[in-house]
């Protein structure tokens, strides 16, 4: 006989109670149920100390609002956007919704992990998920991708201020890579179980972040144009990436758009060329460059889509901050690498 659980955000239940009602099962951290037209997310921030770091948890709200961070399936080598991981990132496409669980202690008596239900989530329709680096379970350091869910529409999440981020224990810095590409939508793992009634189903094809359709625009212009001028400094030779740092006392960590390690450049982008979008910049380019090693000899540069005005140059140039700019014919500006003949 099916059992069946009310999905309500602060429910406390377990793993095989889930597994019942909807037909996914018990052992992962992503459970997709396919039948049920949803993907269960377990969030267990402890799991991770013992490897070393902890991704998992509530992090500062942004601008777009509330934001929770999730580690991704695969315990050695880097993690791929594919497999469970590629069940998240599908779901909006496949009108899949997801759920979100955090541990919360164990049964007494027992030794099966509770679980408080959290709510259901979306990922960021723009920034889906982030590339840490992080050790695996064989100790070697490798990528893990965090995603970043937001509450869907109408949710009210149950979580709590224990569920927060932890601060770091040490300041440090990884070399990461600035690109991360989404991919296209794949097929979920067949599930066999229980099914759920029509009543219980709903669509998330038009479920996303309460992001303004203008706000998306930039940010996807930004995410482009640091491709592009990555494209354009490795053609010319050049050798790129970026960098975790993480900061004693403070969680999450800061994550600059692109380094150019040729020429010891930190490029920070913005997809708008506006006073406000310059002034953001270079109080970002101040703060990254006091944690990377020879500061004194960093050159920092901001990276636009068009020419500023030429009272934003000069405030540019009152800080000692460069300029690059993305033109018809490629990009001007300087420090600035012609592609090689």
């Amino acid at each position: 006989m099916m059992t069946t659980v009310d999905l309500v955000p602060g429910l406390i239940t377990t793993r095989d109670a889930i597994a019942a009602a909807y037909g996914c099962g018990t052992f992962q951290g992503i459970e997709p149920a396919d039948e049920a037209g949803k993907v269960f997310v377990y969030s267990d921030p402890s799991a991770g100390e013992e490897y070393g770091y902890t991704f998992d948890g509530r992090a500062e709200d942004d601008e777009f609002g509330p934001l929770y961070l999730y580690t991704g399936a695969g315990a050695n080598g880097d993690q791929k956007p594919s497999g469970r991981n590629g069940s998240l990132l599908s779901h909006v496409e496949k009108q899949r919704e997801v759920h979100l669980f955090v541990a919360h202690g164990r049964v007494p008596g027992g030794g099966a992990m509770l679980q408080r239900y959290i709510g259901q989530m979306v990922l960021d329709p723009i920034k889906p998920y982030d590339v840490r680096r992080g050790p695996g379970k064989d100790g070697v350091m490798r990528n893990v991708l965090v995603f970043r869910f937001r509450p869907a529409p109408g949710t009210t999440p149950a979580w709590t201020e224990a569920d927060r981020l932890p601060a770091a224990t040490k300041s440090d810095f990884e070399i990461t890579d600035p690109l991360v590409e989404v991919p296209e939508p794949v097929a979920l793992p067949k599930q066999s179980g229980a099914k759920v009634k029509k009543s219980e189903q709903h669509s998330t094809a038009e479920t996303i972040a309460n992001i303004p359709a203008g706000q998306r625009k930039v940010l996807r212009r930004e995410g482009e144009l640091v491709k592009a001028f990555a494209a354009h400094l490795e053609a010319a030779g050049h050798t790129t990436h970026s960098f975790q740092i993480t900061v004693k006392g403070e969680p999450g960590a800061l994550t600059p758009d692109l380094y150019d390690a040729t020429d010891h450049a930190l490029y920070e982008a913005k997809g708008q060329t506006t006073r406000s979008n310059i002034r953001m910049a270079i109080g970002q380019l101040a703060d990254y460059r006091r944690h990377i090693p020879g500061r004194k000899e960093l050159r920092v540069v901001v990276l636009l889509p068009s020419e500023p005005s030429d009272d934003l140059k000069d405030l540019l140039g009152e800080e000692y901050v460069e300029l690059v700019y993305q033109t018809e014919e490629g990009f001007a500006g300087w420090p600035l690498v012609c592609n090689k003949p």
